[in-house]
């Protein structure tokens, strides 16, 4: 859940603001524009002298106007050489604009970028108030807010019939989707694209419910959301929004997103990966692969995991790392995003920011007891090979743990009869998956590169995790049956093989 910051009130016409420094980021100003003849060159004239030597770029989008605001703005006086002026063949709409001036911030390497509406409607003079958020990097995304004072909504002349409604709507997007923004419809945004990388932006509509589409993303992804007051203001610019067809649009896409997040439809716009990889709701589906992984290693009597070495390849085990630390084992990982190192520091003794596909460069500190290689395999160049590998870590006796999606499982094949083959960031069908096995073929992958499999098991389609209600008592005899039919007929109904595996090649050095 998001919960927006409120920073300090900003007036247009401070005269006490601190010289504005970037810090060396990369900041870009998207003017977003149509039919703004007589507002454009006013607009651009009000942004701060310290931004437009701040910034790297200020360069506005013209919707292909049916006036002259592309000729109003390249006759614009431009002292710093900063302004670029660019103008839509056809009309993207609302929402396709954005997609046009947010790619051009990804693609010219910027670090943050503001949108400002080229009739003048939002303050160019707070500016830096957007911008500093990012800059500090204390947010992803920043809101300038007109309704956290409301009342300056109104007296900065909201039409009633717009605040009304602005109140209404937002209050049904946040019991939806279970954010708490004080509004989801000002124009006045900022975000860092470090985000925008992030999200499916091109999946996004291209109407203008492309604002409310994106904020449920920046929810999905765990972004921080920053909302700042700003003045209202309702001068000559027209407005190009029908807001019946607006409202029942936010309406709408809170309503699919909140079956998204019951998992009772998927879209693909809000498959997003999220920022932290420390998850330990497995543990509360008793048949997933890391509640049977960590009976299974609390079952081994010749084993025992206080003092035990580990080493977790690609942090798939979070929610098993965290119990055996609190058990008193001594766990380093590996992973190739720096991220989920700072996320999950606190449980390692030693971490690495390295790729799996170059194993043999790592600086271990081995041998290890155990090794967990869950979910992991399928996404890497020669998965035999770092399989291979893994005995010189792993002491006499020790355990290693593979887990590998099952690809036979019920739901693809019914994907594939019907001509489905849509990738995920999690689950079977992973988008970073290289390789994708049935439970005979991840068997015959241990085999071959030379390990004795000592047990299996499978895991059942992790419904609780998908639907938390599934995680109360009531439905444990639910989870019975799904589990029985998953033992009779795991080719099928198994989510996941899990294989427990020892080096049968093992001898004393002399």
């Amino acid at each position: 859940m998001i919960a927006p910051v409120n920073l300090p009130s900003a007036s247009p016409s401070a005269t006490n603001r601190p010289p504005f420094d970037a810090h060396g980021r990369r900041l870009g100003i998207f003017v977003i524009s149509y039919n703004a003849e007589l507002l454009i060159q006013e607009t651009l004239s009000r942004i701060p002298d310290d931004i437009w030597r701040a910034v790297e770029v200020v360069y506005v989008v013209d919707d292909c106007s049916t006036d002259e605001t592309t000729r109003k703005a390249l006759a614009y006086p431009d002292p710093y050489h900063k302004l670029k002026v660019f103008r839509n063949r056809t009309n993207r709409r609302y929402g396709g604009n954005q997609k046009f001036g947010y790619q051009y911030a990804i693609d010219h390497g910027l670090d943050a970028v503001v949108m400002l509406h080229g009739d003048g409607q939002y303050a160019p003079e707070l500016l830096p108030d957007m911008f500093r958020p990012l800059i500090e990097q204390d947010a992803d995304v920043v809101i300038g807010s007109r309704m956290i004072n409301r009342r300056d909504a109104l007296a900065g002349g909201m039409p009633k019939y717009k605040f009304v409604a602005n109140i209404f709507l937002t209050g049904v997007e946040n019991a939806l989707s279970g954010m708490h923004m004080s509004e989801f419809h000002s124009g006045y945004r900022a975000y860092s694209t470090r985000f925008l990388r992030r999200i499916p932006l091109w999946s996004n509509s291209d109407e203008w419910h492309f604002d409310t589409h994106i904020l449920f993303q920046a929810h999905e992804a765990g972004a921080k959301i920053v909302e700042f007051p700003i003045p209202t203001h309702y001068g000559e610019e027209v407005c190009n929004v029908n807001g019946i067809s607006y409202g029942l649009n936010c309406l709408w896409s809170a309503f699919v997103y909140r079956l998204h997040r019951w998992h009772i439809i998927h879209l693909d716009r809000y498959d997003i990966v999220p920022r932290t990889p420390l998850d330990a709701r497995k543990l509360s589906d008793p048949y997933s692969s890391h509640s049977l992984i960590l009976r299974f290693l609390q079952s081994q009597s010749h084993l025992p995991l206080a003092g035990a070495r580990v080493l977790d390849l690609g942090f798939g085990c979070a929610a098993i790392v965290s119990v055996l630390h609190d058990a008193g084992a001594s766990i380093d990982g590996i992973d190739i995003d720096p991220s989920a190192l700072e996320a999950a520091r606190p449980l390692f003794a030693h971490t690495y920011q390295a790729d799996l596909n170059d194993f043999a460069s790592i600086p271990l500190q081995g041998p290890y007891d155990i090794i967990l290689a869950t979910d992991i395999l399928q996404t890497l160049v020669a998965p035999a090979d770092l399989l291979s590998r893994l005995k010189t870590q792993l002491r006499k006796c020790g355990l290693l743990i593979v887990s590998l999606p099952n690809i036979a499982n019920i739901q693809p094949r019914l994907a594939h009869l019907f001509g489905n083959f849509n990738l995920h960031h999690r689950g079977i069908l992973e988008q970073n998956a290289l390789h994708f096995y049935t439970l005979k073929s991840m068997r015959s992958l241990v085999a071959r590169a030379g390990w004795k499999i000592q047990d299996t098991e499978v895991t059942s389609v992790p419904l609780p995790l998908l639907v938390p209600a599934l995680r109360r008592h009531w439905a444990r005899p639910f989870l019975w049956l799904l589990r029985g039919l998953t033992r009779l007929m795991p080719g099928l109904f198994a989510f996941q093989g899990i294989l427990y595996c020892t080096n049968p090649n093992e001898a004393d050095l002399l």
